[in-house]
């Protein structure tokens, strides 16, 4: 089996794009927001500002 470079190139770059793709969506889906939320407040806790 005989596989051009050019093929390789072009499977790399597809995965890559759908990837890409697949984590916007995880990222903006509405199940995960509030995860989010409360991620992007904790540099705002006391309790982990403490040392």
């Amino acid at each position: 089996m005989n596989i051009d470079l050019n093929l390789l190139r072009i499977a790399v770059t597809v995965i890559g794009f759908i990837t890409f793709i697949g984590i916007l969506v995880w990222a903006y889906s509405q199940r995960n927001k509030a995860d989010f939320e409360k991620a992007a407040l904790l540099p705002f806790n006391e309790e982990t500002i403490k040392s």
